[in-house]
């Protein structure tokens, strides 16, 4: 059973595994957000995420007949990696079922703590059963990654943390996955200060705890499909479920072009790195996701920093398009000499940047001796975009909608 004496029980025993990742007031995304925004930076966490908290902690609850015997776990990755470094902590064998679209990145982090990694075909889900075959095969013990006391204890010592580093604290956003994390950091801050206000937030591709809590009954998705793979969950845990009922004022979605802008102004902004997952708590503040928070002190729970570096680069364009940072402009223009310099020149007094351009001839629908251009622009915002439109259109250029 999960009690608040068991989550200081973990922050004890943790305080030998894992860092007090700080909380930190970020300025220009307060400036941005209308409240006092402050993060709470589990992605510097060891391992690059929070999970290591419950993984170690349950690891460290089971008896020697059980360490003997070995661990077996699933995960989309960073709940693989606590498990594997607290496993070699304890000199206990571990296996992983990973998902086989888990991040490379992630998949060869588990390797290097010495698990054994299986990929399995599909999502989280589909692991999580292969996990549940093998432990009752081999006889190992089943390292849940949220629907677990101790889990969830062990994950609850972070809402320990953000009430003694932020005391005054008005609202608490949290990722949500299966809800092991909401759940615990929930537990933990309303037994201390009801007043604090706790919110989860998930992938509108993935809203499993959303829907459930919205029909007041567990639901399973039919498929799962987000940018954010630490949360990309079918069915909530039945002890979370019931936990976020109870504790959690409201969970709310963001969609994958949010989370997309979220991570970039992480980037840009705070010089910080975050997984999709990581990301979400952000992008639903940014985006006005969470009710009353003007001029409020709200902190966003940054869960993990693992994010594939192959996958960065598109997720940024993605951002970049979301904040309007930058923007594709069509014009339909006469072939004729001078055009491209008109056009260019308007862009540059307006404090635009051209990185590309297209120019085709003819094409359905255009007169014979026309073209259209095509440019890719760096801009400030969705206002410089629009006045880099309106100057193009009052200088008589056709700008195709």
């Amino acid at each position: 059973m999960l009690t608040l004496d068991k989550v200081y029980h973990a922050r004890y025993v943790l305080k030998e595994a894992i860092r007090q990742t700080d909380v930190i007031h970020a300025p220009v995304l307060s400036a941005e957000s209308g409240c006092e925004i402050y993060l709470k930076t589990e992605n510097l966490q060891i391992t690059g995420s929070f999970k290591v908290r419950g993984a170690y902690y349950k690891i460290s609850q089971l008896t020697e007949e059980e360490k003997k015997r070995g661990v077996i776990a699933c995960s989309a990755g960073n709940h693989a990696q606590g498990v594997a470094l607290a496993s070699k902590k304890f000199g206990i064998k571990s296996i992983i079922c990973m998902p086989d679209g888990a991040p490379i990145s992630k998949v060869e982090a588990t390797k290097s703590y010495g698990a054994e990694v299986l990929l399995v075909p599909g999502v989280y889900d589909d692991a999580h059963n292969r996990a549940e075959t093998l432990k009752d095969e081999n006889g190992y013990t089943f390292i849940h990654p949220f629907d677990d006391d101790d889990v969830i204890a062990g994950q609850g010592t972070i809402g320990l943390e953000i009430i003694e580093q932020l005391s005054d604290a008005d609202v608490i956003v949290v990722p949500v996955g299966g809800g092991g994390l909401v759940s615990g950091v929930a537990f933990a801050v309303k037994s201390l200060n009801p007043k604090i206000r706790v919110y989860g937030v998930q992938s509108s591709g993935a809203p499993s705890m959303l829907n459930s809590l919205e029909h007041r009954k567990i639901e399973t998705l039919a498929s799962v499909s987000t940018v954010a793979d630490g949360i990309a969950v079918k069915e909530p845990g039945h002890k979370t479920f019931e936990l976020c009922s109870k504790y959690v004022d409201g969970v709310v979605s963001v969609t994958d072009d949010q989370v997309s802008a979220a991570i970039l102004a992480l980037i840009e902004k705070q010089k910080m790195i975050a997984e999709g997952a990581g990301a979400v708590s952000l992008a639903a503040v940014l985006f006005g996701k969470i009710p009353d928070v003007k001029g409020k002190k709200v902190v966003c729970l940054i869960s993990g920093g693992n994010i594939d570096v192959t996958i960065l680069s598109r997720v940024i364009s993605r951002g970049l398009l979301m904040s309007g940072r930058q923007c594709s402009l069509t014009l339909e223009l006469m072939d004729k000499p001078g055009q491209l310099v008109g056009v260019s020149e308007i862009i540059a007094e307006c404090g635009g940047n051209v990185t590309a351009v297209l120019h085709e001839r003819t094409g359905d629908g255009t007169a014979i001796n026309g073209c259209y251009l095509k440019l890719q622009i760096e801009t400030k915002d969705f206002g410089h975009i629009k006045l880099i439109r309106d100057t193009l259109k009052s200088n008589g250029f056709k700008v195709c909608d």
